[in-house]
This record gives C-alpha cells, structure tokens and sequence, in this order.
C-alpha cells in the first residue's frame, strides 16, 4: 500500500511538470493552429537560461521565473511575428516546416555553447525531504510542484479576466468577428506566442531542478506535450493539468509495475484510445465554443 501510495505521489508530481511543459504547446495549438515543433527547445533555453544565471548570481533557481519568463516573451513575440506569421502567410504547412528547422538549428547551437552533456540545476535545499504518511516527498519536488500549480493558476486567471485573455479567447473563437471589432489580429497572435514561450521558460527551470537536462531532450519535451494536449483538450489550462497529471500517474506506474522500458507504450496506447473514444480530450476544446 505504500509503495502504490508514493507512486501515485511521484506520479502526480511529474503530470504536474507535464502539464506546465504542454500549457504553452496548447495555448499556440488552440488561437494560432500552429504545431509548434521548436517547444521543446523553448523549455530547454528556459532551463539553461536559469542554469547560468542562477550559477553566476548564487540565486536560488525560483527566483529567476521572472527573468527568464520576460527574456522568453521578447524572444517569443519577435519569433511569430517575423519568422512563422510570414511561414503561415504562404502556406500554412510551412509553419511546421519552419517550427521544425528552427527546433534543429537551435539544437545544435546549444550542443555548441553548452556540450550534448547532462546538465542539472541544483538548488540549496535538494537533498531535504519530509515524511507524510506513507509519502516521503523532498523539498526540490514539492516546489516544483507549487510552482507548476501556481503558474497554471496564473496563466487561467490572465486568460479569463485580463483584457489581453479576453482579446485571446475572442481571437480564437471568431477571428473574423475581432477583426472587424479593430482587433490587430497579427498582434495578437504573436503576443499569444510570446505568453507560450514565457510559461514555456519557466517549465524549464521546473524541469531543470527535477531531472538532468540536455539539448537532445527538445524532441521529448515536444511529443509530451502533444500528448497532454490531445488527452486534456486544446486551449486549456485545466485541460493541460488534467493531461498531465493523468499522463503523469501513468508513466509511473508502469515503470513501477511493468518496467522503466515501457512507459511510451502505454503513454501512446492511451492516446490511441482516447483519440478513438475523445478525440477532443477530456475537456475538449476551449475555443470551439463559438465556431
């Protein structure tokens, strides 16, 4: 009973990581329409980013959120707008292709700066752990968590109430309605992209003090949110939380019952069924309402 208890509790912990990994992949997937393939190098530049300033500054990696989300927003905005708004302008399969290119080229500059080895970020507090019940939880997992939670809170309160989440959802859900209400649609969506990017970042630096990290690891970081977006729903905060937690608890207790090997087959195995039963998710989509 305690091993399935704190497999349960390590499995909730990773779906939360998962979830704020994907959050950003189903904002863009839900108001662009655009498979963003370069996500997971966006959740890689957060980890590193916060990796050399928390070393160079003796900071704690949390405190850092801030600099990496704003770093990420500019990056994130002038990457739509300049590079993928002109792909989707031509076709926009291109948006893909490009997404695709982008994801190899800053692949590649990272092995360069940083080496293809294994990097962590190791905060002060990572080898403290408490006992609760039959749980033992460490101190580096439980922020993490929080972090993830309040950061997905977050990201649900600006997209409801701000007057810049309201333009997102109306932008969404009718485009054409927004743009004849003087919406600068263009404008909009690469401030869409620049919000994904900046929870992208701070996915990383949640990531980074969980699990070692490399610049090989963006594709696995893409396909886990795809995954977490077709279980919970396009477009959601809470769908995003629900797919990864569910994926989360998943993954762990395969590896724990079954084997470490096999975590990706019942992780796509649930996809499959879930694409042949929900194939909108458990939560569907957020912006179809008013299609």
């Amino acid at each position: 009973m305690n091993l399935v208890a704190q497999t349960l509790a390590d499995g909730l912990v990773l779906g939360g990581i998962y979830a704020l990994a994907a959050v950003g992949f189903s904002l863009i997937f839900g108001v662009l329409h655009v498979i963003n393939l370069s996500h997971g190098i966006l959740v890689l530049m957060g980890a590193y980013i916060a990796l050399i300033v928390s070393t160079e500054l003796h900071v704690d990696p949390m405190m850092t959120i801030p600099l990496v989300m704003a770093v990420l927003f500019v990056f994130g905005y002038g990457y739509q707008r300049f590079l993928i708004q002109r792909a989707v302008d031509r076709a926009s399969v291109n948006s893909m292709l490009l997404t695709f290119g982008v994801a190899l080229m800053l692949q590649n500059v990272m092995i360069w700066v940083f080496s293809p080895d294994m990097k962590n970020i190791t905060p002060s507090y990572a080898f403290k752990s408490f006992t609760l019940g039959p749980v033992t939880l460490d101190a580096v997992r439980m922020s993490a968590l929080a972090a993830s939670l309040v950061l997905l809170s977050c990201l649900a309160v600006f997209l409801k109430f701000s007057s810049l989440g309201r333009v997102i959802r109306a932008t969404a859900q009718q485009t054409m309605a927004a743009q004849l209400c003087g919406v600068n649609v263009r404008h909009v969506y690469a401030m869409t992209f620049a919000v994904s990017a900046a929870f992208s970042g701070a996915a990383g630096i949640v990531i980074g003090i969980i699990l070692p990290f490399s610049p090989n690891d963006e594709a696995g970081w893409t396909m886990n949110a795809f995954v977490v977006v077709v279980l919970g729903g396009v477009g959601s905060p809470a769908g995003a939380l629900i797919g990864g937690l569910l994926l989360g608890i998943v993954n762990t207790l395969t590896a724990q019952y079954i084997g470490p090997s096999f975590p990706n087959v019942t992780m796509f195995l649930l996809l499959v069924l879930l694409l042949l039963v929900r194939p909108n998710g458990l939560l569907g989509n957020a912006f179809s309402a008013s299609r």
